[in-house]
């Protein structure tokens, strides 16, 4: 993962962007994988670990309608908290993660290994979610902050 991380670094650093990221199920691990890599403070802003609805209303401004209707792991809650992330930050690209680890939470319509991802770039998100994430909680989070490295390689301009 710290090739992923340097990788996006570089990246990053030669567009003249910055990232910052607003995690839930990964609890800060995408901002500590960034951070490991030397001279990171040229190209990573902040990170918002906005585990609780509560924290996700007060820190990324996502709707509380939309958490009680769609759900903290859902397209609008990711989307909302990827344009927060950039709202409340000088990041110019950010990625937003929210998902069930497990071993508990899971449900029929979203089962554990469930994550909704979110990359926005000037306030436009592209979401996705994926479920296939398989192993125990460490596993898939593990997982989940790849798949958000790899997302912001993927979405940046190129």
């Amino acid at each position: 993962m710290k090739n992923l991380a340097q990788k996006v670094g570089e990246t990053l650093l030669a567009k003249g962007m910055k990232l910052a990221t607003a995690e839930s199920c990964t609890g800060g691990w995408v901002s500590q994988a960034v951070t490991a890599v030397p001279g990171s403070s040229g190209w990573f802003d902040c990170g918002f670990v906005s585990y609780s609805n509560t924290a996700k209303q007060k820190m990324l401004g996502v709707d509380l309608e939309v958490l009680e209707t769609k759900g903290a792991v859902s397209e609008s809650v990711v989307a909302q908290m990827a344009e927060g992330a950039l709202r409340n930050s000088d990041a110019n690209i950010a990625v937003a993660i929210s998902g069930i680890a497990g071993p508990d939470g899971g449900s029929e319509d979203k089962p554990v290994g469930t994550v909704w991802f979110a990359w926005a770039i000037d306030g436009h998100p592209t979401v996705t979610c994926l479920s296939f994430f398989n192993g125990d909680r460490d596993e898939i989070r593990l997982q989940a902050v790849e798949q958000a490295l790899e997302g912001v390689m993927a979405y940046l301009p190129h």
